[in-house]
């Protein structure tokens, strides 16, 4: 099976979309820097969100902190996005595991899934691993 990570900006064909087992959508923030006419294309997020109701994408946001998860539920709302998993960014185990701990209760009580950065935990922000 194939497995295909994406920003959420372009909309796959449906040729495409019939060889990819599991889409994972991860729409940047405005904590990004990138514009928001660039990183939020509705046309897109919208067909992405109809594989989602057949289980085959989730969305993924990664988030500074707390002020994130209202943009993030704007945007769920918006693009009707499920299943949605938040993860705290940061590049040391340490600012990795206070923005879970941060993010941990707010995300849960929204129904939201909340996952971790496991490849910082062990590795750090060493490249190529």
């Amino acid at each position: 099976p194939v497995e295909v990570e994406t920003n959420g900006t372009l909309a796959p064909g449906p040729e495409l979309a019939g060889l990819v087992a599991r889409w994972n959508v991860s729409p940047k923030l405005a904590n990004s820097g990138v514009a928001a006419d660039l990183r939020e294309v509705p046309g897109a997020l919208a067909a992405l969100s109809a594989l989602g109701s057949d289980g085959r994408a989730a969305f993924k946001f990664v988030a500074t902190g707390l002020d994130d998860l209202d943009e993030i539920a704007a945007l769920v709302d918006r693009h009707h996005l499920a299943p949605v998993w938040v993860m705290p960014e940061g590049t040391t185990s340490g600012a990795v595991l206070a923005g879970t701990r941060a993010l941990a209760d707010p995300v849960l009580a929204r129904g939201w899934n909340l996952t971790t950065r496991l490849h910082v935990l062990v590795w750090g922000d060493e490249r190529g691993r």
